[in-house]
């Protein structure tokens, strides 16, 4: 690859990432149905809708690169906080601490997700959380078989814990004073009784 070319994919790059964090911010703002190119070109302080065009052949393909993009967003985050734990246990509280912070902090993101979701029924969605609840068998498996868990089906356990924060977004739509340090001390609480070996 030539240097010129290089450099216009390096920028294509930029551009494209550009359009998915306005497409955040609009989504977030007015909601999927009323995230229109116009509205997300002007976010993303383009003049016109075809340079849209030019970076995704559809609304399609956008709004799964939001999802892709929120998705990688959230997994980098809690991983970088999981993998230092040495403990299933603790693997188990970082996770859940962890996804009620991004959450928290990362509210338009979590609204464009939940959004579009809805709004799409993307499947990259469905994906992205077999992956999360694959993440959590692993961690319970691990526990059950340090002997730090007792007994139970991962697979259902996974699904419960990955159920507890998957509402969260909602909550905080319809209050956003919501108390999030302190549901994350009760969810912690709450799966350290569930899976703790009497």
């Amino acid at each position: 690859m030539s240097v010129n070319q290089t450099d216009r994919s390096a920028t294509s790059a930029v551009r494209r990432a550009q359009i998915v964090d306005a497409a955040i911010e609009v989504i977030a703002e007015v909601g999927y149905a009323r995230a229109s190119y116009a509205r997300i070109a002007a976010g993303a302080g383009l003049s016109s809708t075809r340079f849209l065009s030019y970076h995704f052949e559809s609304k399609g393909e956008l709004m799964g690169a939001v999802v892709q993009q929120v998705i990688g967003q959230i997994g980098g985050y809690v991983g970088d906080r999981i993998r230092p734990q040495r403990t299933a246990a603790a693997m188990l509280r970082t996770y859940l601490e962890s996804v009620v912070g991004f959450i928290d902090t990362h509210r338009a993101q979590m609204i464009a997700l939940t959004e579009v979701l809805l709004g799409a029924g993307f499947e990259d969605g469905i994906a992205g959380d077999r992956a999360a609840t694959a993440d959590l068998e692993s961690i319970l498996r691990h526990g059950q078989s340090t002997g730090e868990f007792r007994d139970f089906d991962p697979a259902v356990m996974a699904t419960v814990v990955q159920r507890s924060v998957d509402g969260l977004p909602f909550v905080l739509q319809s209050d956003p004073d919501f108390d999030c340090a302190g549901y994350a001390r009760e969810v912690v609480t709450i799966f350290e009784l569930a899976t703790a070996r009497r």
